[in-house]
């Protein structure tokens, strides 16, 4: 179970061939600051701390973890054994109106990866995972995910991944690009719904397959 309405929305650890996914902790702080490191480009509209600001950052989502919107994940590269990233299940959304409350949505966000782990297939083993846990464990309708309406990369990554574009909440929610400090950005959101999943989760396999197989021939060189 996802957690009771009054309580905590709580993720277990998630296995796949390329990536685990671990609850976030401060012993994930040093192979974090280390990814934060590395090249930044693709950062531009996203929430990524400095290296120095990893152990802050882990706090930080530990106290959103603790009001119950937030399950923060440190993801684990299968090949090395280090953090490379993270990602979270966010803002989940509990059917009220039923006798007994049930989670019908969540999100997926708080996501980034080092750049060396970009184009790996990790990034979409681990939506493969959570996506997994979201609709087959938790029995939600959907799964949303949003980005800066201004980041192309992302929605790509976003779409990329069988998400369906819904379209621009206006001046929705804080913005995390530099320079605009207090500012709302527009969003562009997306989700995925439980009748689609059967196909998306095809498709995101596929990919994964693909990925294991070209790092396990890389591994044999």
């Amino acid at each position: 179970m996802a957690a009771t309405r009054e309580g905590r929305l709580d993720g277990p650890v998630l296995e796949g061939s390329l990536v685990r996914l671990e609850p976030l902790e401060q012993r994930h702080a040093a192979d974090l600051a280390a990814a934060a490191a590395g090249e930044r480009d693709s950062y531009g509209f996203t929430m990524v701390p400095q290296p120095d600001e990893v152990a802050a950052y882990i706090e930080a989502q530990h106290g959103r973890r603790a009001t119950g919107r937030l399950a923060p994940y440190a993801q684990i590269s299968r090949e090395t054994g280090r953090a490379v990233g993270c990602t979270a299940y966010w803002e989940p959304r509990w059917a009220d109106w039923s006798a007994e409350p049930a989670l019908f949505a969540v999100e997926v966000g708080f996501t980034w990866l080092t750049a060396s782990a970009q184009g790996t297939g990790i990034n979409a083993e681990a939506k493969l995972l959570l996506f997994t846990q979201a609709f087959e464990r938790w029995d939600v309708a959907r799964v949303d995910l949003k980005t800066d309406a201004r980041n192309a990369r992302s929605r790509a990554a976003i779409a990329s991944v069988g998400a369906t574009f819904e379209g621009v909440l206006r001046q929705s929610s804080r913005s995390w690009a530099p320079g605009e400090t207090g500012r709302l950005r527009d969003a562009a959101i997306f989700s995925i719904v439980a009748e689609e999943w059967p196909a998306r989760k095809r498709a995101l396999q596929a990919r994964v397959a693909t990925a294991t197989a070209r790092a396990a021939r890389s591994a044999g060189r």
